[in-house]
Formats: structure tokens, C-alpha cells, sequence
């Protein structure tokens, strides 16, 4: 026996019904104040351009290369990528905002005082790390000698043991800038957790 045939509309397509001229539900209202979340997740991400002349600097240490980070400031790829991740956390303004590179006083401004900021603004919004997690995009060079030394500096800096902190080096395939060596890029994904003995936030 052949299934009976669903109906369709004329035109062949399903439809949604929607009454234009009925009141629609009213769209609520923000709260007044924000709300208090036991935790904050947020994602970072930064890029450089590669030249010779300059540094290579990430997390903190100086990384033999050939070439480093155009930047106003060192240029840190990392350090920069966890500070906006966090500050993304905290849905407060990101690193280009709050350190502007149209601003001469962080012109050649090591990237750990941007992080410090960070970390000294999620303790005043009552909040700790959780853990983070950080991919390292660079054709080259090979950051996998690296690695623990860079994350043993990022958990100085963040105050964190290192079982919450990760990094992990990418290449990119040998595809575009970052694969042909004139660019390297960060990701961060970072998590927070609000502090048993929290105050309020700052408004």
C-alpha cells in the first residue's frame, strides 16, 4: 500500500503562517542590573605580520627567527590574544580600545602590562581562572621547543597553576600569509569562575 500523499500548500513550499496584524509578545525589558554568572567563557584571537628586523616575542620570550611582529607595541601574539579573550569574558572593551595603538605611550609597550590589566580587571569583577586553552598559528618557526617555557610565563603572569593553562603550535599548511611565513596568528578560548568571596561588580 503506497502512503497517502501529504498536502501542500499551492506554489509547492511550506509556508509559515504569521498574523502581521495580531499584537505580538512584547520583547522583555534588560535587566537593570547584570547578572551575576558563576561563569564567563571568552575568545581571543590575534595576527602580526612577520618582517625581518623586528623581535619575536610570544608569551614573554624572545624566539630565535629569522624575523618578528610587526606591532605598535612588542607585538606579542599570545599576550595579546589572552588579555582580549579575557576581557571578552568580562564583556568589557577590548585590547585596542583600552591600549590604542594611536596612543604613544604603548608604542614598543611590552604586552604583559595589557595582561596584567586584564587580570587585575577580572579580580575586580570577582572573578579567577578557570583554565585556557591557546593555538599558536606559524608556518615558522617550530614552536614545539618552546612550548613549555612559553607556558610556564603565561602561568607566571595569569597566577595560574599549570594544569588550567594550555598552548598548543599549529602550521597552516603552507596556505596564505601564516603558511608562507609573513604572518603568525592566536586563538584563546578562556574560562572563568565567579570567587566564593565576590563583591559586586564595579557598574
Amino acid at each position: 500500500m503506497q502512503p497517502a500523499p501529504v498536502p501542500r500548500p499551492s506554489g509547492g513550499r511550506a509556508r509559515a503562517a504569521v498574523d502581521l496584524h495580531s499584537p505580538q509578545p512584547a520583547v522583555e525589558a534588560a535587566p537593570a542590573a547584570p547578572p551575576v554568572l558563576p561563569f564567563r567563557v571568552g575568545h581571543g584571537w590575534d595576527l602580526h605580520r612577520l618582517e625581518p628586523g623586528y623581535p619575536l616575542i610570544i608569551g614573554g620570550i624572545d624566539i630565535p627567527h629569522d624575523r618578528g611582529c610587526v606591532a605598535h607595541s612588542d607585538g606579542d601574539v599570545l599576550l595579546h590574544t589572552v588579555t582580549d579573550a579575557i576581557l571578552g569574558a568580562l564583556s568589557l572593551p577590548d585590547i585596542g580600545q583600552l591600549f590604542p595603538d594611536t596612543d604613544p605611550q604603548w608604542r614598543g609597550a611590552r604586552s604583559d602590562i595589557f595582561l596584567r590589566e586584564s587580570v587585575r580587571l577580572m579580580g575586580e569583577h570577582g572573578y579567577s581562572l578557570g583554565n585556557i586553552d591557546c593555538t599558536i598559528v606559524a608556518q615558522r618557526p617550530k614552536l614545539s621547543p618552546h612550548k613549555e617555557t612559553i607556558r610556564a610565563a603565561l602561568c607566571s603572569l595569569l597566577g595560574a597553576h599549570p594544569s588550567v593553562v594550555n598552548i598548543k603550535a599549529k602550521t597552516h599548511e603552507k596556505v596564505d600569509s601564516l603558511g608562507e611565513n609573513r604572518s603568525i596568528a592566536c586563538h584563546a578560548v578562556v574560562m572563568l569562575y565567579r570567587r566564593d568571596d565576590a563583591k559586586p561588580a564595579p557598574a
